[in-house]
């Protein structure tokens, strides 16, 4: 695929997107757009969110092997984001390498 073809081998590819849970759709839409208003209304259509084992999927079907995938989770209290092994239900990032 294209990302494959812009890789030289070894290089990393590394991608950042929300993942298809009915609590991305609470935080991502209502949260970020209506009730924050930190983006602008529609930026995000949920239907197009992609959970992590489908993404997985495509980029080995695009010559990548994935190597790690990380939450990011928003607390809250502390007004923060931090980096999760285990919560990618909202945010997630994938790092994938050409071999």
């Amino acid at each position: 695929g294209a990302i494959r073809a812009l890789l030289a081998e070894g290089g990393l590819h590394v991608c950042s997107t929300l993942n298809r849970t009915a609590r991305s759709y609470l935080m991502a839409i209502v949260g970020a757009e209506r009730v924050m208003r930190w983006l602008p209304r529609s930026t995000h259509d949920w239907r197009k969110f992609i959970a992590p084992d489908e993404l997985f999927g495509m980029l080995r079907r695009a010559g990548l092997r994935p190597v790690d995938r990380m939450g990011m989770a928003f607390d809250p209290l502390t007004w923060d984001w931090r980096l999760s092994e285990t919560d990618l239900s909202v945010n997630y990032v994938t790092a994938s390498v050409r071999e």
